[in-house]
């Protein structure tokens, strides 16, 4: 790793003591449900502290009071947070923007959302770094793992995958060189080795730079190797959770098929798909003759490192990247490129379940508004029916009735990403594509959502299409698999001859 030196002047990070103190902590939403419930955690120097516990929990919450930003409408009804000397709930607004802009640093589940969308890579740095530098600013983007020529500075967050955003995103919190950090799922949706690279730049940042580190985890293997303290928000009545289903659970294919194929005609097929990103008023290509196919009932894996293509690649399939050549097929119909040119049926049939729900969630509505809706567009309930189904939707993603009534910013990360599903399936899809659905779910809550995945294929020959950097699922869950390698496929075949079945254990 490319660490900076002399990153922290003298005095700018506590060398001892306690750099966060939170105490008896409760926050109540506006109807009065309480979002945290004597919440309490201690960050200190040096050190990396770990959140773990289901979602909805109040991780997120917890990491945002240390900020002083709480949930809209959402009051501290007791407790303390103090950071860096300040008692954080009783600083003014002015008193609250120097801190954060700092000393504090917050990187949110969602890193992706929170970047302009207009502004290329190099802009989004020096905008809030201390050091400003060409230099500096290739220095942040080499400690975080991403590239340093003047081509990958000059994207813009849409031309990156969603491991390259959350690196952006976590260079952008380090270029304030702030004495606390605190990230919320700072490894959700990263391949094995990237999330080792983030844990090892975690540890550097706390060991040698003396910064108080705070995450929120679902990685229970992860929070092992990383932390040196680990606070636990789950409540007393959970038990442990589920176990993984064995790969048996998959079904095997015939003999001697891989990619995807089953029987017959194949309900999706694309072959010869390539994209690109227009950087200069030239195109950059990112995928080269990608080809796929899914039978119905059949579920197939995309794996690879990120910014191998894998996003892009599922975004050309449901029509929302126009791919530079190649063909989508559904059930034998050539589909047009783009989802415009598709029919309301062809659009229905075909449904992606995004990498990162808070951006696609329309914030003006309820979850119930946003289930509703797909249900009368695309005809599958009428406005009476409309209501039950919405509920129904809610329980098969684990989720309680009075959900619907709630708006995504009043929903945890974990909770967003079960209301994203729900919309997918309200339009009754042949064909559903998930774009690291599990990453921000805790096993638990993940176990349930793929056991609900693989009983809409069982019983009605749904086709999966599931991208996942955890190796483990993609091999219990999946029959066939595709590896990308920068924008290639590298290999294609059956599920366990590619990973083998130890990999399910």
């Amino acid at each position: 790793m490319n660490h900076m030196p002399q990153w922290y002047p003298e005095g700018q990070v506590p060398g001892s003591g306690t750099a966060v103190k939170v105490t008896g902590l409760t926050v109540a939403a506006p109807d009065g449900r309480l979002l945290l419930d004597g919440g309490g955690l201690e960050i200190r120097p040096g050190r990396v502290t770990a959140l773990t516990g289901p979602s909805g929990c109040g991780k997120t919450t917890l990491l945002r009071a240390v900020t002083g930003v709480l949930p809209p409408g959402a009051r501290c009804t007791g407790g303390r947070v103090e950071a860096l000397g300040h008692d954080v709930l009783s600083l003014g607004p002015a008193a609250l923007r120097a801190l954060r802009r700092r000393r504090v640093a917050y990187l949110g589940q969602d890193p992706g959302s929170g970047l302009n969308p207009r502004m290329k890579v190099r802009r989004l740095l020096a905008e809030v770094a201390v050091d400003r530098h060409p230099d500096a600013v290739r220095a942040l983007l080499a400690e975080v793992q991403l590239p340093t020529d003047n081509g990958f500075m000059a994207r813009r967050p849409g031309e990156l995958s969603g491991g390259q955003q959350r690196r952006v995103a976590l260079a952008r919190a380090l270029a304030r060189r702030p004495a606390v950090l605190l990230l919320d799922e700072p490894t959700a949706g990263l391949d094995p080795d990237l999330r080792d690279e983030i844990a090892e730049l975690l540890r550097h940042l706390a060991v040698h730079h003396r910064l108080a580190v705070a995450l929120s985890c679902h990685d229970a293997d992860l929070v092992a190797r990383l932390a040196d303290d680990v606070t636990d928000l789950s409540p007393d009545t959970l038990g442990p959770p589920a176990a993984p289903r064995p790969a048996a659970r998959a079904r095997p294919l015939p003999e001697g098929e891989g990619g995807g194929e089953g029987e017959g005609e194949p309900r999706l097929s694309v072959s010869g798909l390539r994209a690109a990103f227009v950087q200069g008023g030239r195109g950059v290509p990112v995928l080269y003759d990608v080809g796929l196919t899914v039978a119905a009932g059949a579920s197939t894996g995309i794996v690879g490192p990120s910014g191998s293509g894998k996003t892009t690649l599922v975004r050309a399939v449901v029509g929302l990247h126009r791919p530079t050549a190649g063909t989508v097929t559904l059930d034998g119909v050539r589909l047009a490129p783009a989802a415009q040119g598709r029919t309301r049926e062809q659009r229905r049939r075909l449904q992606l379940v995004p990498q990162d729900p808070l951006g696609t969630l329309n914030p003006s509505r309820t979850v119930g508004e946003t289930l509703g809706r797909p249900l009368r567009l695309h005809r599958r309930a009428g406005r009476r029916e409309a209501p039950a189904r919405v509920l129904e939707l809610l329980e098969q993603v684990g989720l309680p009735a009075n959900f619907a009534d709630r708006y995504p910013h009043e929903l945890s990360g974990g909770q967003r990403q079960r209301a994203s599903i729900a919309r997918a399936l309200a339009a009754d899809p042949d064909v559903l594509v998930c774009d690291e659905v599990t990453s921000a779910l805790d096993d638990r809550t993940a176990g349930s959502v793929m056991d609900l995945l693989e009983d809409l294929r069982e019983r009605r020959g749904l086709a999966l299409v599931l991208i996942s950097h955890d190796l483990r699922m993609v091999a219990s869950r999946t029959e066939s698999l595709l590896v990308l390698s920068a924008g290639r496929v590298a290999e294609s075949g059956a599920t366990r001859q590619i990973l083998g079945s130890g990999v399910a254990q």
